[in-house]
């Protein structure tokens, strides 16, 4: 019995998505809950799983497709894969590997008798919602070898990367656009002349060799990077095999990557260094690199334009006096680790002193929609976590009937998972509220943005020692900036400043958040 592989809902916000990855192929064998394919939106990666054993039977939306909610993108046989059946499998297979093998002699044989007919390289299809697109990387230049089905160039549009392959084993006789050029649908990119790298015993070889080792190299970029790397690779301008892998098997991570631009930019600077004390009067070079923005970098940019132009924003500030806190957690962070098995943070004071304030202030908990206020009844807070591709806001939800080490636990595993890119959809969703912290960074005072369609954030700052006033005698305290940004369409000056000191006054007196007063 065949079963359909169909896409997950999506949100409501997200009206389609993209096949970013196809991990299997038609003919493999799956395990349940083995991961078949990457979806991307403009929030999240999806990863879609074997609802059983079985074989791929079929695929039907390629990568770089859009797709919808419940769309089918694909087949699994269903009982293909089992033990049982391994006999006949192995025959199956032997003739799916003969068949193979003569449709690729085939495919020589027509390759061959074809030889030197140029094949034009054209822009596939773009989304109904696109009207162009960006040729981001060539991946091969003018003259070079390149075998059928391989990575010719990257195409970018707004909501996914497109990969243009080669059409059929020969040479790419000329690129027509080069990168940063805008094309369109069918736009002939470049030309590949089949079956020129077979001219020629010599050639024979030589292409076969370059052919063989381009094909080992694409096949094993796939399996050496992940998408998330090969992302970050892309906006560096490398390739897997120029950063020295350090993970299991040799995978590259982020690390990696992250390691390698670090060491070229010293080199850089230090060659610069060295070039500015031989020639001090030289102005030297003065390069420049363009990288395209990132599918969530354009969506960032579209939401923080959004809340400037739409809301009536506005921040009020006030500090706070972090003793008791800091003197709270280090008589009992030793137990509250032992007893929950999580460390006691800043964070979990931070997220009950605000659900407390937001019970006080139903204006700060509601959001605008036309011309209704609505009102919410429940306190879903939005932590903000920095990730590798961007700033995200996943939700901690009914932080109302959660301990503070229900909240730090709750905030480590948002904060992992969006550190791996593991986030789902529904962690995503939603949220009333938001928690910022630039003070991880080092930010002294800031004035953060609405996130919409919330109509508050809250943003906490590094602490930091100054002289204070106390009973007429001046004390060193630990001192921490607050900034309320507000909508002022909904929330009044009177309920924005009222909030912010209830928050000031529970944290300063943590005893209270334990005696709900």
């Amino acid at each position: 019995m065949a079963i359909d592989i169909k896409v997950p809902q999506l949100p409501e916000s997200v009206a389609d998505a993209t096949i970013a990855t196809w991990h299997v192929k038609p003919g493999d064998k799956v395990s349940r809950d083995q991961n078949l394919v990457d979806i991307e939106t403009d929030k999240v990666v999806l990863e879609v799983v074997a609802e059983a054993d079985g074989v791929i039977g079929e695929i039907i939306a390629d990568e770089g497709t859009t797709v919808t909610a419940e769309e089918v993108i694909g087949k699994i046989e269903e009982g293909a894969g089992d033990d049982s059946n391994d006999e006949s499998d192995s025959k199956d297979s032997a003739k799916e590997d003969k068949n193979e093998e003569s449709s690729s002699k085939d495919d020589n044989a027509s390759e061959k008798s074809g030889s030197g007919e140029k094949i034009e390289v054209k822009v596939p299809q773009l989304p109904e919602s696109v009207s162009d697109a960006t040729i981001a990387t060539w991946h091969v230049k003018a003259g070079d070898a390149v075998k059928r089905d391989q990575n010719l160039v990257d195409i970018e549009t707004d909501k996914v990367v497109l990969e243009v392959v080669a059409p059929a084993d020969g040479v790419l006789a000329e690129i027509t656009q080069d990168e940063g050029a805008t094309v369109g649908a069918d736009d002939v990119i470049g030309t590949v002349e089949a079956g020129a790298a077979a001219s020629g015993s010599a050639d024979k070889s030589s292409a076969k060799s370059e052919d063989t080792s381009t094909e080992q190299k694409d096949e094993g970029d796939s399996e050496v990077a992940g998408p998330a790397v090969r992302r970050l690779l892309g906006e560096h301008g490398l390739k897997p095999s120029d950063v020295k892998g350090t993970g299991k098997g040799g995978r590259v991570t982020k690390e990696d990557v992250e390691k390698h631009v670090k060491g070229q930019q010293s080199k850089s600077s230090s060659s610069s260094n060295q070039s500015a004390s031989q020639q001090p009067q030289a102005a030297g070079d003065r390069d420049q690199k363009r990288v395209p923005m990132t599918r969530l970098r354009k969506r960032i940019a579209e939401r923080l334009l959004q809340a400037k132009n739409d809301t009536a924003m506005l921040t009020t500030f006030n500090e706070i006096n972090m003793k008791p806190i800091m003197d709270l957690r280090k008589k009992y962070k030793d137990v509250f680790e032992e007893t929950h098995g999580t460390r006691l943070g800043f964070m979990g004071f931070y997220v009950k002193a605000v659900t407390e304030a937001l019970k006080r202030f139903p204006d700060v908990n509601a959001s605008i929609d036309g011309d209704d206020i609505v009102y919410h009844n429940f306190f879903d807070v939005s932590i903000a976590v920095s990730t590798p591709r961007g700033l995200v806001t996943p939700v901690l939800r009914d932080t109302d009937k959660m301990s503070i080490a229900d909240m730090e636990n709750g905030i480590r595993d948002l904060a992992i998972k969006g550190r791996d890119g593991k986030l789902t959809l529904e962690e995503m969703q939603g949220g009333n509220f938001t928690i910022t912290n630039g003070g991880v960074f080092g930010s002294l005072l800031s004035t953060p943005i609405l996130n919409p369609p919330q109509s508050a954030i809250l943003g906490m700052h590094k602490i930091q020692e100054r002289p204070m006033v106390v009973d007429g005698k001046i004390e060193i305290l630990p001192m921490m900036y607050l900034a309320l940004s507000y909508d002022h369409r909904i929330i009044d000056g009177k309920q924005s400043v009222g909030f912010l000191v209830t928050v000031k006054e529970l944290l300063e007196d943590p005893q209270r958040l334990i005696l709900d007063i």
